[in-house]
């Protein structure tokens, strides 16, 4: 097993959302990087669930991935948010996966506080630049912010 972290906008999809839902489609991601991770996942991988471009960036929860990677419907669609123009049903270069619930955390853990952590200072989220909506996590970064939760 894969261990990952994806960001989204509480506006759009927070951790409470989905554990509302149970599952949802993990969608509009417009980054070639960021979509070679989503093509890398595997049913079962478990994902932190990052609330970012809000009061309280940081790490929600816990997702998993229920449905591997599967061409993204909302770049085919108009009038969503995530359309491509150049795409089409034939040649749709983004990629969707589907996701479900594992756990909420008690409180967020906020960015600050997770770069204060020594043991992430090689996490990718916590480094200057890292903008990345879905990036890899390694076992150790995984159970050490397991630990903080």
């Amino acid at each position: 097993m894969a261990y990952w972290l994806m960001k989204s906008e509480p506006d759009e999809l927070s951790i409470t959302d989905l554990k509302k839902l149970g599952e949802a489609r993990w969608d509009g991601v417009r980054n070639y990087q960021a979509r070679n991770f989503l093509r890398a996942m595997a049913v079962g991988d478990e994902f932190f669930f990052y609330h970012s471009s809000c009061p309280e960036p940081g790490i929600a929860g816990i997702g998993k991935i229920v449905e591997a990677a599967y061409p993204d419907p909302t770049a085919l669609e108009p009038d969503s948010h995530y359309f491509d123009a150049k795409a089409n049903p034939e040649k749709n270069p983004w990629t969707a996966i589907n996701v479900a619930h594992v756990e909420t955390f008690p409180k967020v853990l906020g960015l600050g506080y997770l770069k204060q952590q020594s043991a992430l200072d090689e996490m990718p989220l916590v480094q200057k630049g890292s903008r990345l909506s879905v990036m890899p996590v390694t076992a150790e970064q995984w159970a050490v912010v397991k630990a903080l939760r």
